[in-house]
């Protein structure tokens, strides 16, 4: 089996680009396309031509690079099914539990609605990594712009369901956000407050907290802990289904100006 090599860069104003490029071969696949000039940039700094691009959504900051660079490349175009076809040019629509094949190497395709209706994750289980693009986030998930609550919800739990050693690869760099509205929701958990403080260190020198891991996010992040008594308490939904939680939490997340 050919190893993963992952290449992380920063894109647009808080978005991260990723490569992934397969050794031993010539396929390099794109997670999104926030941005065909730095992706390209990128490609060339590493001697790597574009094959794949792996859409996880239809939004511009992970689609919109889509065409200059299967112009440039003619990359085969991977994206969630879509009816309203709001991602163009795509060669294979994909959904839950379809596999891309990457020369060998396979990813598997999580549906994640929620966010979007359309949302899907990359899941590349032998290397124990999976690209979640809006989903989940180091302390935080992304807003419902398409989905319900238990729609996200439903997805956060198919996340937090994998090995907890397997390492999230999320689009933005929106961490420091997330802590500071973490500790609103859980202040008394040791963990989160040991990893806030490394959190602020790591941006205080520029560096991302982008990745996590599963492991990580389900002893510290508030939408993976809608069963924690301690958050259940200080929301006053002692007797809440997990669904009303993580609405709770996300609608005070929505409204947070900390």
């Amino acid at each position: 089996m050919h190893d993963l090599e992952v290449r992380q860069f920063a894109c647009l104003d808080d978005n991260y680009g990723y490569l992934v490029h397969v050794v031993g071969t010539e396929i390099t696949a794109a997670i999104d396309t926030p941005d065909a000039g730095a992706i390209t940039s990128e490609l060339d700094s590493r001697g790597w031509r574009l094959t794949h691009i792996l859409n996880t959504h239809w939004h511009p900051d992970h689609a919109g690079g889509n065409e200059a660079l299967k112009q440039r490349y003619g990359a085969v175009v991977v994206a969630p099914a879509d009816l309203e076809q709001r991602i163009a040019n795509v060669d294979i629509a994909v959904g839950d539990g379809d596999v891309v094949d990457l020369g060998g190497v396979q990813a598997s395709i999580l549906a994640l609605p929620g966010h979007t209706t359309d949302h899907i994750a990359y899941c590349f289980k032998d290397a124990s990594i999976a690209f979640v693009g809006d989903v989940l986030f180091p302390l935080g998930c992304g807003r419902l712009f398409e989905g319900s609550p238990a729609q996200m919800h439903d997805s956060l739990q198919k996340l937090a369901s994998l090995p907890e050693d397997t390492v999230i690869y999320s689009a933005h760099e929106y961490t420091a956000a997330n802590a500071h509205f973490a500790l609103t929701v859980e202040p008394e958990n040791t963990d989160l407050a040991a990893r806030v403080a490394h959190i602020h260190r790591l941006r205080e020198k520029d560096v991302p907290t982008v990745p996590t891991t599963i492991g990580e996010e389900l002893r510290t992040n508030p939408f993976l802990r809608t069963g924690s008594s301690a958050i259940r308490q200080r929301l006053g939904m002692e007797g809440c289904d997990d669904v009303a939680v993580f609405a709770e939490v996300r609608a005070r997340k929505d409204n947070f100006r900390g």
